[in-house]
């Protein structure tokens, strides 16, 4: 199938892939298949936001979390290299010591200046180089003391090997930290049981070393993990927040970005042909590209005049989408106000946040229905409309609910909860305008 991605970046020359094939049933339901495997092809908003975020990490502040973690890695190392310094005269091998050192210090340089030229990334490649590195930091490090039989009390650069991991946790994940930390805790234990008989009056030494050389990733990585969660989750609903003045019938904003795509491959298609650049008739190539791009435009107009912003503020989230089911048939979302559209949207995030925890593994879901719709009664001048609105939880305690969360219900209309099944109800009454008087 032609990508958007595709249509707007190509040559009008370059051979392209065969166009999709419309399936419309009387009703308008649209599916686009593939000519091979005739399969529906579905996007995932929930995908795209991820990469959206994931584009723009180098600006969610874990940068200077990095820099922050290289700053206290180099302090606590100072103190093993000056541990090295005052034992220099009893170590067998000092110049392995000493190369250990240097090539940490080389490491740590070479880190940063790539993270730096990188907008705050570290590219798989470097990482594992990295890693070979440390690795060789503790080899060396490991020869010069070896004929000491004691890598506990004599260990210096290996130790800080493992402290020099938090200077790229700010660029790696949390599980390549863990898995990285745990791996040098296990050359270091395996080293200190292998160098001599085992003594358990030695334990201490033994612990002490590998909390020096481990403590500091596995914490660092923590807070690193929860600050990127924290600002992600924030960003997330900023982004979602702004379909709350969507128009009753949107295109989300994902959608948008491919229809600015789809302008701009028009755009060059039809200004060739204008200024002659492009002769008429069409040749094949250049009609199969104006028919895949008539094609995604009229599947993007169709699918406006169906999505309300409450599908967009759903599908374009990740927490939402992953923890919310919306029924809206009727498009009954779009007949909300401001005000109203602003207190659903908080008090479905809020409840989402309660399921969307780790017990979202327990099944923890809500399920969102808007109408039928009725006429208000006593409000017949008002020429209002009653909009049911249903929210039905699965595994959310009442007790545990944010108390922000029902003066955000309030705002959308008079409400009644209930608990059924251990789950929170919600039914809200909201008092909308009549789009027929519109």
């Amino acid at each position: 199938m032609t990508s958007i991605a595709d249509l707007a970046n190509e040559p009008p020359k370059r051979p392209e892939n065969p166009a999709p094939v419309v399936e419309e049933d009387t009703l308008g339901s649209v599916a686009v298949t593939g000519k091979r495997s005739g399969r529906p092809m579905k996007q995932a908003p929930s995908r795209g936001r991820s990469r959206i975020i994931d584009e723009h990490a180098g600006s969610l502040g874990t940068g200077l979390l990095g820099v922050g973690a290289m700053f206290v890695g180099v302090t606590i190392s100072l103190f093993d290299l000056a541990r090295f310094v005052q034992a220099w005269p009893i170590y067998p091998v000092p110049l392995a010591a000493a190369a250990a050192w240097l090539l940490f210090t080389v490491m740590l340089v070479s880190a940063g200046v790539v993270i730096r030229r990188n907008d705050d990334r570290m590219p798989d490649w470097m990482f594992i180089v990295f890693l070979a590195g440390l690795a060789g930091v503790i080899a060396l490090d490991l020869i010069a003391i070896w004929p000491l039989h004691d890598v506990s009390g004599s260990a210096t650069a290996a130790i800080a090997a493992g402290v020099g991991l938090v200077t790229v946790i700010g660029v790696r994940s949390a599980r390549e930290m863990w898995l990285a930390a745990a791996g040098v805790g296990t050359i270091l234990l395996a080293a200190d049981l292998l160098d001599g008989d085992i003594d358990l009056g030695r334990l201490a030494p033994t612990i002490t070393m590998l909390c020096q050389a481990v403590l500091p990733a596995l914490l660092g990585s923590l807070i690193v993990r929860s600050f990127r969660r924290m600002v992600t989750l924030e960003l997330d609903r900023v982004l979602v927040q702004s379909t709350v003045s969507a128009p009753r019938y949107a295109v989300g904003m994902l959608a948008s970005e491919e229809l600015a795509r789809l302008d701009l491959a028009a755009e060059q298609l039809l200004e060739g042909i204008a200024s002659g650049a492009t002769p008429l008739p069409l040749e094949p190539k250049l009609a199969q590209r104006a028919s895949s791009l008539a094609t995604e435009l009229r599947l993007h107009l169709i699918e406006g005049r169906r999505e309300t912003w409450l599908h967009h503020a759903i599908t374009e989230s990740e927490l939402l989408g992953r923890s919310v089911t919306l029924s809206d048939p009727g498009t009954l979302a779009g007949l909300l106000d401001p005000r109203q559209r602003d207190g659903l949207f908080s008090a479905v995030w809020l409840l989402a946040g309660e399921a969307g925890t780790k017990a979202a593994k327990q099944g923890r879901t809500l399920q969102l229905t808007l109408g039928p719709i009725a006429t208000a009664q006593n409000s017949a001048p008002l020429h209002k409309v009653l909009v049911p609105i249903t929210i039905e939880t699965t595994g959310v305690a009442r007790g545990r609910v944010d108390p922000a969360t029902w003066d955000a219900v309030r705002r959308v209309g008079k409400h009644v909860d209930s608990m059924r099944g251990g789950s929170l109800h919600i039914e809200i009454e909201c008092v909308a305008d009549n789009p027929a008087d519109s």
